[in-house]
């Protein structure tokens, strides 16, 4: 199954972000991820993150993203994990 995992940081947390931003690239290629990007605000800086990854179910997905270095950090507001089934775009 796929996920998508939405995360909206903390208020004035773009240093905390870049200060991690390697480790979590790192993880993002160590896992079963499948398209990830950061979110931005209005001025384009970077505020959140949107990562679709491949799990069994839910709870493996969870899983997965609470050892995530921005996770870790603590950098984010809110976070929600959601199936996804996938219909358009190339699936490799």
């Amino acid at each position: 199954m796929y996920f998508i995992f939405y995360g909206k940081d903390k208020e004035n947390a773009l240093n905390k972000r870049i200060e991690n931003r390697s480790a979590h690239v790192e993880w993002l290629k160590a896992n079963p991820v499948l398209l990830a990007g950061p979110l931005l605000d209005e001025n384009g800086d970077m505020c959140g993150s949107m990562v679709v990854c491949e799990a069994d179910n839910l709870s493996e997905a969870e899983k997965l993203f609470a050892n995530d270095p921005y996770a870790n950090a603590e950098l984010f507001a809110t976070t929600e994990i959601t199936a996804w089934k996938w219909v358009i775009g190339n699936q490799e």
